[in-house]
């Protein structure tokens, strides 16, 4: 499996929140571009809003799997940015989860079925 392409560029960031389209959850925030490029790239920003160190690297630590178990089904091609909100400190797994799959279903990041 390949490792994940992180953005680590504040000026990626800012076009991003400028220039994507997004969609957002009570827990989360998602921001998406098109990146001219073959694979995807991932960032994530957990502010100190969410909670102390320990919690914030817990969403980050979660918020990475989630991405990283639905990579596969993901178009390809785009930058995306996940926003922690302040929810997401205490929010269950399974709860950051189901909002990442909501959120991808509204910005219409799902590969298309091969067979419909």
């Amino acid at each position: 499996m390949k490792h994940t392409v992180s953005i680590k560029e504040n000026h990626i960031f800012q076009r991003l929140y400028r220039k994507g389209t997004s969609a957002v959850t009570p827990c989360l925030a998602l921001y998406v571009r098109k990146n001219g490029r073959a694979g995807n790239r991932l960032g994530l920003t957990v502010s100190t809003k969410v909670g102390k160190a320990v919690i914030r690297n817990r969403v980050r630590r979660r918020l990475r799997e989630i991405y990283r178990a639905h990579e596969p089904r993901l178009r390809g091609g785009v930058d995306l940015v996940v926003v922690a909100r302040v929810r997401a400190g205490h929010s269950r797994y399974h709860t950051l989860d189901a909002d990442f799959r909501k959120l991808c279903t509204r910005l219409e990041l799902w590969k298309k079925e091969e067979g419909a």
